[in-house]
């Protein structure tokens, strides 16, 4: 039984309808704006374990369960256009204590949705999923293509690969057309820094805004490569309208590397403090350098040049300067 938070109403004749899975999460949220701005209607898949109704579109039908409950994705599957699928567990510790738990949800729950979208409706339905650079480990291939080979270091990112596996059977041989992006380190509004989950990015923004010491795992040399929400956003929108019949990975990314040392430099700038940095150990099976190639992805989905990297530190900053959020914070995942 959907439980509607709200309900478009539009004049628009062939308004399309999309399903998203985890709507109320960091990108699922701005996902659902973009999509509601241009007039489509939108349902979320939400069980709120990471997300928050908060987050929520007042435009947009609210539906509370899990992608793992089968039934629960079948029914919100019903008479939609296509399926935004970003639903998951993003989080290597997560897999650390609950192993069996998040692979439920990662890889079982997206099978889920695949299946559903080949069942519900006269045709199958398009699917664009989010896998995740995960999948690369650490790939000394830089910038990483496409073709890299996968060689996942975590429980995450096996899964994430698993889900890409599982899609190419659901396109092959259930002919449910299926995008999956490779999302590097999405950064911006939303992401909140005292979540477990959270990126380096919202970390440092609320700490250096409070004029707190930063921790830094390993010698601050590695490498990541930082895409803003929107510019993510704008991949899923246009994978969605121009990938329909086919089967496609591809990476989410600037191609632009940059170090943790640097990052930390960067936004102590933009608060007009200087960093100060905590060195700690590095983290076991940490990557080291991660950036993507950003070719393909733009070729296949027409994008521009994504917004540079102090642009979109500066529009995070100003969200976390208004959210006036707690500092008393731990660095968690960090996604460094």
């Amino acid at each position: 039984m959907f439980q509607a938070v709200g309900i478009i109403s539009s004049g628009a004749v062939d308004m399309a309808t999309y399903l998203v899975t985890g709507g109320c999460g960091f990108i699922g949220s701005h996902l659902c704006d973009a999509l509601i701005k241009r007039r489509d209607h939108v349902r979320i898949l939400d069980n709120l374990s990471t997300g928050s109704l908060d987050n929520a579109p007042p435009a947009a039908e609210f539906v509370r369960g899990s992608v793992a409950d089968s039934e629960a994705v079948t029914d919100a599957m019903q008479g939609v256009d296509g399926c935004f699928h970003l639903a998951a567990i993003a989080s290597v510790e997560r897999y650390i204590d609950d192993w069996v738990g998040a692979h439920r949800t990662n890889l079982s729950g997206t099978i889920a949705v695949f299946d559903a979208a080949r069942q519900v409706g006269t045709c199958p339905i398009p699917v664009v999923y989010a896998s995740s650079a995960a999948v690369y480990g650490d790939c000394k291939q830089l910038p990483i293509t496409e073709d890299a080979t996968a060689q996942p270091r975590s429980g995450y990112g096996a899964d994430k690969y698993g889900c890409e596996l599982h899609a190419r059977v659901a396109s092959k041989v259930y002919d449910v057309p299926t995008a999956g992006l490779r999302f590097f380190n999405v950064y911006g509004p939303r992401q909140h820094p005292s979540s477990p989950y959270s990126g380096v990015i919202s970390i440092f923004c609320n700490r250096l805004l409070n004029h707190l010491p930063i921790d830094v795992f390993g010698d601050g040399t590695q490498t990541r490569d930082f895409i803003y929400v929107s510019d993510v956003t704008s991949a899923l929108l246009n994978a969605m309208d121009r990938i329909r019949d086919s089967y496609e990975v591809l990476n989410v990314c600037t191609g632009g590397p940059t170090s943790i040392i640097e990052l930390a430099q960067l936004i102590a700038e933009l608060c007009g403090c200087e960093p100060q940095l905590q060195f700690r150990a590095s983290r076991v099976g940490e990557i080291f350098h991660s950036c993507g190639d950003p070719a393909l992805m733009r070729r296949r989905l027409g994008l521009s040049e994504p917004i540079d990297l102090r642009s979109g530190l500066r529009t995070t900053l100003s969200w976390v300067q208004t959210m006036n959020l707690p500092n008393n914070h731990r660095q968690q995942d960090g996604q460094q």
